[in-house]
């Protein structure tokens, strides 16, 4: 095995991170707000010239400072050290159910049953158990300390590995993945995905963690330590969708970190024909009700203000002037509350989130609140204008279309797991009681 680096590190800031001056040695004493969701760090002088050291693209020692700031997501490791371990130290491990799309070459390839077996397959299952049973036979058959899970449908191109191993010179990675994004295949289905495929977690890198930017990583592509995989018992064998989710969430409950860094791109192929499109979506959205299960909490389909929400409310009910002077007002009552920042950005900060709830409002009705929304509508003028303003909100016709299929299976996995976690949402007063008292870094 490899030697883990453990060396000064280079960093990036968040897009999200504003810093501003404070105190009388202006250059010494920071406040810090960014990461997802949003945290605000008041910096003492030392903790200030680690940030400035951050800010400027130096190597910075590890330090609790750090730490704090990288599992905020305040910024993320340029990882451009050299790696601890090469191709050689990684298995890649292909489940598959039927003839696969792309093998790479060297993969173990796992059939899970297939009818009639796959020809070539290193392993194969005598039933069809999943893909959770596919992955953890592979898993327990490598023994590199790094494992690549590679869904049958993905191309994997050169060079797509070296930008993910450095990570791996953090001791605390577990799991890191990179940009999946749909390949262009003629259609209607690919020329959308292109632009809204629902394995893209975007541009920009970030650390995944449940209720924030990047809040999961799909399966399609995950370089994974096998140390913590086994810890962990691998993945969850009894869940046909979402256990991708369920791993990197249980990762991060126990201390491990999990990246995602949209350097390197990958293209998995789109699905065929509308028909297992919507099957796909269904699926996806089925696994709400196994991972509220696993994860109470952790599936909000809404978390804002109070006030946000309120003043949307009376937008929607007929009251555009009170719920803007809501809206106005709340921002303007957290100006005290964060004393360090300047009053006209500590009022954009908050302006901007009332602003963007709208949107959240929108999707939430769409993808996990829509029939309720259906059903009250009938009887509501106010929620014949929720829905309608959620519908018209959407920027793409067949997004629509996408939304609604998932919130099908949303309602499916809920059913049949009796619960409703995953329409409950998390309303709570930004930025907190005791945002104005937090402690110094």
């Amino acid at each position: 095995m490899a030697a883990v680096v453990t060396g000064p590190r280079r960093y990036v800031l968040d897009s999200s991170v504003q810093a501003w001056s404070s105190g009388v040695r202006s250059q010494e004493h920071l406040v810090v707000v960014g990461g997802s969701p949003l945290k605000l760090f008041r910096l003492t002088p030392a903790g200030a010239r680690t940030f400035e050291t951050l800010r400027s693209g130096e190597p910075v020692a590890d330090s609790p400072l750090v730490d704090r700031l990288l599992d905020a997501g305040v910024v993320h490791p340029v990882a451009d050290e050299p790696a601890p371990y090469s191709a050689d130290d990684v298995t890649v491990v292909v489940p598959t159910l039927g003839t696969p799309t792309h093998v790479p070459a060297g993969a173990l390839l796992v059939d899970d049953g297939s009818n009639p077996p796959v020809a070539g397959a290193s392993i194969r299952l005598d039933r069809n158990r999943g893909p959770a049973a596919a992955r953890n036979a592979g898993l327990a058959t490598a023994d590199t300390p790094l494992i690549a899970f590679v869904d049958a449908d993905v191309d994997l191109p050169d060079g797509w590995l070296e930008p993910l191993l450095p990570h791996f010179a953090d001791p605390k990675v577990a799991v890191v993945a990179p940009r999946i994004v749909t390949a262009a295949r003629p259609g209607a289905i690919s020329a959308y995905e292109h632009d809204h495929g629902p394995l893209d977690m975007g541009p920009e890198a970030g650390r995944v963690r449940a209720g924030t930017r990047v809040s999961y990583l799909p399966a399609a592509v995950l370089v994974c330590r096998a140390e913590a995989l086994h810890e962990l018992g691998g993945f969850d064998e009894a869940m046909r969708y979402g256990e991708d989710v369920d791993l990197v969430w249980r990762l991060d409950d126990a201390g491990w970190r999990c990246r995602y860094d949209p350097r390197s791109v990958i293209e998995h192929e789109p699905r065929p024909d509308w028909r297992s499109w919507v099957q796909q979506r269904i699926g996806y959205g089925s696994s709400a009700g196994p991972l509220a299960v696993r994860h109470p909490g952790k599936l909000a389909p809404l978390r804002m203000s109070g006030w946000s929400l309120a003043a949307w409310l009376l937008a929607i009910g007929g009251r555009p002037v009170t719920g803007t002077a809501i809206g106005v007002g709340s921002a303007a009552a957290l100006i005290p509350k964060l004393p360090d920042v300047p009053p006209r950005d500590a009022f954009r900060l908050a302006a901007m989130g009332n602003a963007r709830a709208g949107e959240s409002i929108a999707h939430a009705i769409r993808r996990t609140w829509f029939p309720l929304a259906v059903l009250l509508a009938l009887r509501s003028t106010i929620a014949r204008r929720a829905l309608l303003a959620s519908v018209v909100a959407v920027r793409h016709p067949i997004a629509l279309a996408d939304d609604v299929t998932y919130c099908v299976g949303v309602w499916k996995g809920m059913l049949a797991e009796r619960t409703l976690d995953p329409i409950v949402p998390e309303i709570t007063s930004w930025p907190g009681r005791s945002a104005g008292r937090r402690p110094r870094s």
